[in-house]
């Protein structure tokens, strides 16, 4: 038999569809015998409910949005296995949303949320993202929302983030301890939370280092590859160019490479590289790069258990709620 339906169900035991359905939803209503006489039909006839239907009736979608700037980033890949990892296990269905680092496409895609596509919203914002008004009308209408990694400010909603602040020190210290003193910083779009504190970290070590810091070593990429690579070569071919680069975000690292095989510079020898990435093959590069390492899936792990605590449990309050789990400093051949 095809597809077998509570209709056809109730069809072959001449009951009605209700009772059939509260039989398989083990009602109180329906006498143990009668559940028995479902339950078997079901076996025999190899019945499947239909999660969708059935969400439909709880005016629940079983679906949780998962909306990020972007996938090639294996830092966001990974916070998608942590997060689908949870929903699985919770029976719900994991829909990811690309804004393409566009607050637009971002706001779009809020919206549409609003019309119930979504039971509950897990967000990483992008780089031009300043106003949370779709995320307050969706927290209005009762979805909760919870931020992972990147933030914004102007709600008051459960936050998952790493350490940026004291990993960017610790890398920082790691090259002046490498014997670097002019160190580069690669940053791109300063407003996000993420970028703030990663040049605070940098900052901070720089003073304690005992090397004063210049904002002409702050290196402000943007999300257009060729244009960063024009860049770096600029930098890269100047007479005091930096004996130290910190790529603070995954994407700028590898170009800093193509730059040095094509200026004929050697790493770690004229220049120590550090890169924020989770990159399988970072240990495979020619030399292996020295990296801050997110813990991405444990990210994406902990923002899902709390948005399904708060969909599980209406006096469950996001508000406040943070965790910070840290990242690693891996040492590898590209500081030498």
């Amino acid at each position: 038999m095809g597809n077998v339906t509570i209709r056809i169900l109730a069809r072959q035991l001449q009951l009605s569809a209700a009772t059939v359905s509260k039989a398989l939803a083990d009602s109180h209503e329906i006498s143990g015998p009668t559940k028995k006489r479902v339950l078997e039909m079901a076996a025999a006839l190899n019945y499947t409910p239909n999660p969708y239907a059935s969400s439909l009736r709880r005016k629940k979608s079983k679906t949780i949005a998962v909306i990020l700037p972007e996938v090639a980033d294996s830092f966001f890949s990974q916070a998608i296995n942590g997060i689908e990892a949870i929903a699985q296990d919770k029976g719900y269905h994991v829909l990811v949303c690309l804004t393409h680092e566009r607050s637009q496409k971002e706001q779009a895609i809020l919206h549409e949320m609003l019309g119930g596509r979504a039971d509950g919203i897990l967000i990483s914002v992008t780089s031009e993202t300043s106003d949370p008004a779709c995320l307050l009308e969706l927290q209005e209408k009762g979805v909760p929302v919870v931020f992972f990694d990147r933030t914004c400010d102007g709600i008051d909603t459960a936050r998952v983030v790493t350490d940026d602040l004291q990993s960017s020190y610790k890398a920082t210290d790691h090259l002046i301890r490498q014997g670097c003193r002019k160190i580069a910083f690669l940053a791109i779009a300063e407003g996000l939370s993420i970028s703030h504190q990663r040049i605070e970290g940098y900052k901070q070590a720089l003073e304690d280092g005992g090397i004063k810091f210049s904002r002409e070593n702050i290196i402000a990429c943007t999300h257009d590859a060729a244009e960063n690579l024009r860049l770096l070569k600029k930098i890269m071919s100047r007479k005091d160019r930096p004996d130290g680069v910190i790529a603070s975000v995954e994407k700028l690292a590898v170009p800093v490479y193509q730059v040095c095989r094509e200026l004929g510079l050697n790493i770690p020898g004229d220049l120590k590289v550090i890169g924020f990435s989770n990159l399988v093959t970072a240990a495979f590069l020619q030399p292996a790069l020295t990296t801050v390492t997110q813990p991405a899936f444990e990210m994406g792990r902990s923002a899902a258990s709390l948005l399904f605590k708060a969909l599980g449990n209406k006096n469950f309050s996001l508000s406040q709620q943070v965790e910070v789990i840290p990242s690693e400093l891996q040492v590898r051949e590209s500081t030498g």
